[in-house]
């Protein structure tokens, strides 16, 4: 394949415009890669673990990830505790405000305001969670007293009425979420809270292991599309690896294989632990995945909708318009 000059044509698609940029060179090569590995995904019915970190839920792209979950794309889902009460408290109506990366953090403490990168929460949301996950715990501790974590997310998720909530498709859908550091945020706090009044109550961890382990086995076709790293994107492969590897795997990150972290671990380095299968297709994205994740993964859906691959009761949503500094233009 030669580099071609990327030029801007008339009412161009994502899909027209990811498809040129397989041909420019460097990491847009690689984002057309992925695109291309995520169509196979679907196309050979391979069971799909999605993984992501709570950041992109503070983003916008926690309705498209619930959008995902509707169409059918993931099999499991694996997250970070955060992304768990983030996705509760903007289902209770928290909104989340855009700000700077400069900001002034002592400023933004003395006003109640926590910073993620150029995103702002307000500390109140928090109490506004705080007041929902009280009452949620009572209504599951009355159901039974031991709970895995997947579980107890379903049961949250039953309790949500937001279409653009990550719980609510979930648990409608029927998808597993897994959050093996379910402790590791404030919702982990009020689990400690809770479980003080009620000794009796258990979150079994250790029982998730086995609901993932046993999601998949050697026969089936695996893959897993990791956004970002840290525990999340390891839960997914450890459950490859048990299960014989991935035959596909897509990661996008903006860490770098020389940290040797595994955020920075590339689909390749994967392969060392037959966490990926040696004949796999495979991508590694670096970049936002805010910017990365939308493009590849319209650009996947414009043809596999094309060719009936996606949820046929699925119905797209009507577009509303686009956002102008003075407000939504129809």
């Amino acid at each position: 394949m030669k580099v071609k000059d990327f030029m801007w044509h008339e009412d161009m698609k994502v899909s027209e415009l990811v498809g040129d940029l397989s041909q420019v060179g460097f990491q847009s090569v690689e984002l057309a890669k992925a695109k291309d590995v995520i169509v196979k995904i679907k196309k050979n019915n391979a069971k799909v673990f999605l993984t992501f970190t709570s950041n992109m839920v503070t983003s916008g792209l926690r309705g498209f990830f619930a959008q995902l979950v509707e169409v059918g794309i993931p099999n499991f889902l694996v997250t970070t505790a955060g992304a768990i009460e983030e996705d509760i408290m903007k289902a209770i109506g928290e909104k989340f405000d855009i700000g700077s990366f400069d900001a002034d953090d002592v400023e933004l403490h003395e006003k109640g305001i926590n910073r993620v990168g150029n995103l702002m929460i307000n500390t109140e949301g928090y109490m506004k969670f705080e007041d929902w996950i009280v009452k949620a715990l009572e209504k599951c501790y009355e159901k039974k007293k031991r709970w895995s974590v997947s579980e107890l997310l379903k049961e949250f998720g039953l309790m949500l009425s937001d279409k653009s909530s990550i719980l609510y498709q979930a648990a409608k859908k029927d998808v597993p979420i897994f959050c093996p550091a379910i402790t590791d945020a404030g919702i982990g706090f009020h689990l400690y809270l809770f479980q003080q009044k009620h000794k009796d109550f258990i979150v079994d961890v250790v029982a998730d292991f086995g609901n993932i382990l046993l999601g998949t086995s050697f026969d089936d076709k695996k893959a897993v599309i990791a956004l970002g790293g840290s525990i999340s994107k390891h839960h997914a492969i450890l459950a490859t690896l048990l299960n014989g590897g991935a035959e596909y795997a897509v990661y996008m990150t903006t860490a770098h294989k020389s940290s040797g972290s595994m955020s920075g671990a590339t689909t390749q380095e994967a392969k060392s632990w037959g966490k990926v299968k040696d004949e796999s297709d495979i991508a590694t994205v670096n970049g936002d995945v805010t910017i990365m994740f939308p493009l590849a993964m319209i650009a996947a859906l414009d043809e596999l909708k094309r060719e009936n691959l996606l949820d046929e009761d699925y119905r797209l949503p009507k577009k509303e318009g686009f956002l102008t500094k003075e407000g939504l233009l129809k």
